[in-house]
């Protein structure tokens, strides 16, 4: 009878622990598809890539509200890294007779279904990071973002709208504070 016992309850282990095993295994597959979903460039990611390659751009730049823009023109070169997760952009110009070169990394989060910019350039040591949302009807991503403003010594609130022309033509708008009313700050119209 003992026999019998021990056998059962090793069988009834052993059934046990394959069931269990075979859940965590459906429950590893499950997250290694979400992994997965996550993980591979998707539509937004094929519409990023359309911005590789060399652009002109023409850059103006408002110091304060009915001010004349600082006017001046450059280079950008984008491609697309990482697999094809991410756009590179790097942007040489002059400005305030200072040869300024940027760099934008663009991302779009698969989980958070939105995008990513990360701004820095020469004319500062800070990192500009925003975030938005892609509108289909304007064919324009806007985003809402913080950088640090070292004439106030805080962080500002910016919004900015980078907006799809046609495959060759592009336009960028920078919108921020200037007591306590929004205006434009900046506008880069891009073509290739």
């Amino acid at each position: 009878m003992k026999k019998v016992l021990v056998f059962s309850f090793v069988l009834c282990s052993v059934c046990g622990l394959n069931s269990f095993a075979q859940n965590e295994e459906a429950g590893m597959d499950s997250r290694m598809k979400i992994w997965m979903d996550y993980m591979t460039p998707g539509p937004m990611h094929e519409m990023m890539a359309k911005h590789a390659g060399t652009w002109k751009m023409v850059s103006k730049m408002w110091m304060e509200p009915n001010s004349e823009p600082q006017v001046s023109e450059g280079t950008v070169d984008a491609e697309m890294i990482l697999g094809g997760r991410y756009l590179k952009m790097v942007a040489k110009f002059p400005f305030m007779g200072m040869q300024t070169e940027g760099w934008s990394l663009e991302a779009f989060d698969n989980g958070k279904k939105e995008f990513i910019n990360i701004w820095i350039d020469n004319m500062g040591t800070g990192v500009a990071i925003s975030t938005g949302k892609y509108d289909e009807a304007t064919k324009s991503i806007i985003y809402n973002g913080k950088m640090y403003d070292p004439v106030s010594g805080k962080d500002t609130d910016y919004k900015s709208i980078s907006r799809k022309i046609s495959d060759n033509e592009m336009k960028f708008e920078m919108f921020s504070n200037y007591e306590g009313k929004e205006f434009k700050v900046m506008e880069i119209s891009y073509t290739r």
